[in-house]
């Protein structure tokens, strides 16, 4: 097996006769952010508590930090894990929650600081029962950085969060690479698995379909860019149709897919010759969602995976 902070090599899981990891192989470099990509029912979450030795694999080998999955206990001294649906204690306050965590280690870092880090200094006597959805999220990233830990699990860490609050949380999760920290990510946001990962792998069925750079995927198996002409109508439509018979229209906004640049002058004008009136020309490329729902056929979906 390569180097790597986490190396999987045929990994599979079973529950009787359902397969829920089909002997998978990928490594996470130090220093990356990679996500683990798939709709519910694909085995990622299964994949991932393996990974955080919370489950036993069926067979497959794991190694995380160098070390066999049967070192668990030292494994653990070494990762953060915010899981999925994360929680703390209600009446405690921020800083004590955190505090809390920080004492099952022999060695923890300073929480003072680490509070600060995740901007909740000023919030530190409030009880987290109280805290905002955001809030509550950054307690929970710095309940699991307690350790200092080399490599970070994070399960679905914006879910439910309004759009100001997921930027915080992914702030922070590129705050954690510039550490040269290693984080897993899941998330059903493909928006955010292409602004955030280094490398992606798409799970569908227990199997790996995909892998690459969010751009290595895009350009492998997205579609051609598509010019989206508002407000042509009809007439943009005749006028287009001769010279580009794969055009569409779209109630009354105009879709031609664009294979060169060049293409984009003569659309233009050609609609200029035929004196048709737009409003603007908007060029579409394919995004990680794009190939997403092409190669699973679903969408990501927010929530508990029936993998079991």
């Amino acid at each position: 097996m390569s180097e790597g902070h986490i190396e999987v090599k045929g990994l599979r899981k079973e529950y009787g006769e359902l397969i829920a990891v089909d002997g998978i192989d990928f490594t996470v470099r130090k220093g990356q952010v990679f996500s683990l990509l798939g709709p519910n029912g694909a085995g990622k979450t299964t994949t991932v508590e393996i990974l955080e030795c919370l489950r036993t694999p069926s067979a497959g080998e794991v190694r995380i930090l160098g070390m066999g999955l049967e070192q668990s206990s030292k494994i653990k001294r070494r990762v953060g894990v915010l899981p999925q649906g994360f929680n703390a204690f209600d009446r405690l306050t921020v800083k004590e929650n955190v505090d809390y965590f920080a004492g099952m280690f022999d060695d923890p870092v300073d929480t003072e600081e680490l509070l600060r880090w995740v901007k909740l200094e000023k919030r530190k006597k409030e009880l987290f029962k109280n805290l905002s959805g955001g809030m509550k999220q950054r307690v929970g990233i710095a309940m699991s950085l307690v350790n200092d830990p080399e490599i970070v699990f994070l399960d679905e860490p914006t879910t439910g969060l309004d759009p100001g609050a997921r930027r915080d949380v992914w702030r922070m999760v590129q705050g954690l690479r510039d550490q040269g920290k290693t984080v897993l990510l899941t998330t059903h946001y493909m928006e955010e698995a292409e602004a955030l990962s280094d490398y992606i792998c798409i799970m569908n069925k227990g199997r790996i379909i995909c892998r690459g750079t969010p751009r290595e995927i895009i350009n492998e198996h997205g579609a051609d860019p598509v010019a989206i002409v508002k407000a042509a109508g009809d007439k943009g439509l005749e006028a287009l149709i001769g010279r580009f018979p794969d055009c569409s229209l779209m109630e009354d906004n105009l879709k031609v897919p664009i294979h060169n640049s060049r293409r984009i002058a003569d659309i233009l004008n050609i609609l200029d010759d035929a004196e048709v009136h737009y409003d603007e020309v908007i060029i579409k490329k394919s995004t990680l969602e794009d190939v997403f729902l092409k190669l699973t056929g679903e969408e990501l979906r927010g929530g508990e995976e029936d993998e079991e």
